[in-house]
């Protein structure tokens, strides 16, 4: 698997191995035994989500929210067109976005002050302000608290990796990340949900009675670490997603029609896409798809025609129009968001554009969402809200909301310190139905 480093130097690797359980250091039924169900949030249209991070922050501008009039040390080489919004125009490469706008809303404007990739990926991944003092937990590792899950399902999972951490609710909600990608048409196994090499069924229960066996012998140690907390529990847990058909299936997406998934494109993040949709139809609560690339200092609009765009146009209008197919849409929230925009100003000298999080945008789909609009708007060079706009912690209160979650209910960290699961933030009324 490919490292990747974004321009300050962070290896992504290094920056997710806090957040997502690396399945190389832990079996899934370890993984399982750190995973436990919450209490079940009040009724909601809202049953599942599916969060798009589009790392290294991708250009409103070139995107989302173009100004063809501005000067043109702003606006850009991208021509736009029309979208099923009237007086709306996205980038001319998003056609199959701008043809499905009725099934989103699109929220510009979005701003905040966090200007390096590491503090606004934590901002946008868990809608609270970082703070030197506290590790927040992600939107997955809540809604796993809040919602649970099938038993014989993980109930939060990271395609291939994401930057969401359990925080101060401790490993127990962080998340099962797939490690690979998946290829659209082909088989696709994940390390310790699959069995593999001959292993059976038998093979499995044996080892999970020495699994028992170990356990009471540990059982001391549980009661004085979190990190072992409520093992037992979970044993059984392990042992049902391994041994059923629908987790195995779940993350198959060879067994996906050829007419069905042509539509997600051949792309990774497609193929992503399409696999978020069959484990939310299997009866996961949260999955995250993480997408790599939008750091576009130099090459911009190159980078963006060429390899951006039109994989992750035809891999989200794909899942949103699947998720439609399959009657999922108005039960599944969609939320897609990078950690900040890119500056409206071109860099002449890098052909590029740099960071940029005084004004961004965010797309919501799905689950309670009122589709076919635009909310917010900036200025005449996208160089900031054109009144006031919106801020992570506002699209992070909408998004809890729509899923049943009280975004101003208190947990408590270890040391017994209440912390709101939002600390500032307002839900967005006109972005729901």
């Amino acid at each position: 698997m490919a490292l990747h480093i974004d321009c300050e130097g962070f290896a992504r690797r290094d920056f997710l191995r806090a957040g997502s359980l690396a399945l190389g250091g832990l079996s899934l039924g370890s993984y399982l035994r750190m995973a436990s169900a919450g209490e079940v949030a009040s009724a909601a249209k809202a049953k599942a989500a599916i969060f798009i991070n589009l790392r290294g922050g991708p250009s409103h501008m070139d995107m989302f929210d173009p100004k063809p009039e501005s000067a043109s040390e702003y606006r850009g080489e991208f021509n736009t067109i029309p979208t099923g919004v009237p007086g709306v125009h996205f980038s001319e490469h998003l056609p199959h976005l701008a043809s499905c706008t009725d099934k989103f809303a699109l929220l510009r404007g979005v701003t905040h002050t966090l200007a390096a990739h590491e503090l606004g990926t934590l901002y946008v991944n868990t809608g609270n302000r970082p703070l030197p003092s506290l590790e927040f937990p992600g939107y997955g590792s809540v809604v796993t608290k809040e919602l649970g899950g099938p038993k014989d399902l993980p109930p939060f999972v990271a395609i291939p990796n994401t930057a969401q951490r359990a925080g101060y609710l401790g490993v127990k909600y962080a998340p099962l990340s797939t490690s690979t990608s998946p290829k659209i048409g082909q088989a696709y196994q994940v390390r310790g949900v699959s069995l593999r090499n001959g292993l059976t069924v038998t093979d499995v229960q044996r080892r999970n009675n020495l699994l028992d066996r170990l356990d009471t012998t540990f059982a001391a140690y549980e009661k004085q670490d979190q990190l072992l907390e409520g093992l037992d529990r979970f044993s059984e847990q392990a042992l049902s997603v391994i041994t059923s058909p629908r987790a195995r299936e779940a993350f198959d997406i060879g067994k996906e029609p050829e007419s069905f998934s042509k539509q997600f494109g051949s792309s990774d993040f497609g193929a992503s896409c399409l696999l978020s949709l069959r484990l939310v139809e299997s009866g996961v609560r949260f999955v995250t798809v993480s997408s790599n690339g939008w750091d576009t200092h130099n090459n911009n609009w190159e980078s963006l025609k060429t390899k951006q765009l039109p994989p992750f146009d035809q891999g989200l209008s794909g899942l949103l129009t699947g998720l439609q197919q399959r009657g999922l849409l108005d039960s599944t929230i969609v939320y897609v968001t990078g950690e900040f925009g890119r500056t409206p100003k071109i860099n002449t000298t890098r052909g590029g554009r740099d960071h940029y999080p005084r004004c961004m945008f965010m797309l919501m789909a799905g689950g309670g969402i009122k589709g076919g609009q635009v909310l917010g708007e900036s200025d005449d060079t996208a160089s900031g809200p054109k009144n006031d706009g919106f801020t992570p912690d506002d699209v992070a209160a909408t998004f809890f909301h729509t899923l049943g979650i009280d975004h101003r209910k208190e947990y408590h960290t270890n040391t017994g310190r209440p912390v709101m699961i939002v600390r500032d933030g307002r839900v967005i009324s006109d972005l729901l139905v």
